[in-house]
């Protein structure tokens, strides 16, 4: 008669060995660099909106420019006032012992943040319905060992889909 309560070993390897051999690969990230002439603590003043090729059959290209073309209106708006301040603060450097810089870092710090809405309310809008997700993420320059922020998509594992970083 069969035992009925026995445990075999050599379907629990076949599991275990189906657990090792499955490998999920994910892409390298599409990176969005800065295209400005003008950088304010690793911040440029546009990004360009060509749009790249690892993106072809995932977002239409009219939605991609069009959240490049707000991103790039939020740091029209802003950018400019940190570099008056940035000159201002400059000026004043030695009289002040450097505290005339901070007004210039508080508003490097809420363009950062406004950005960060404006791409977090357009993944919510569109790309995390598509798997993707967009953000602002700190890279180093190919020229020059100086950091900056790019635009940066990435592969969302949470549900085999793309996410979008700036």
């Amino acid at each position: 008669m069969a035992d009925f309560d026995a445990i075999y070993e050599e379907e629990e390897e076949n599991e275990q060995n189906l657990e090792e051999h499955y490998v999920t690969t994910v892409p390298d990230p599409i990176i969005i660099r800065g295209a400005g002439n003008m950088t304010v603590f690793g911040l440029s003043n546009r990004f360009e909106s060509e749009f790249p090729n690892g993106l072809v059959s995932r977002v239409a290209p009219e939605e991609f420019k069009a959240t490049v073309m707000r991103i790039n209106s939020v740091l029209k708006k802003t950018l400019p006032v940190n570099v008056k301040w940035l000159f201002c603060g400059c000026v004043c450097c030695c009289c002040t012992l450097g505290c005339s810089l901070w007004p210039v870092i508080c508003l490097s710090k809420r363009t950062q943040h406004s950005l960060n809405k404006l791409l977090e309310w357009e993944n919510s809008r569109l790309y995390h319905k598509l798997g993707l997700h967009w953000r602002l993420a700190k890279q180093r320059c190919d020229t020059s060992s100086m950091m900056e922020y790019d635009g940066l998509f990435e592969w969302n594992h949470l549900n085999n889909s793309v996410v979008l970083e700036i």
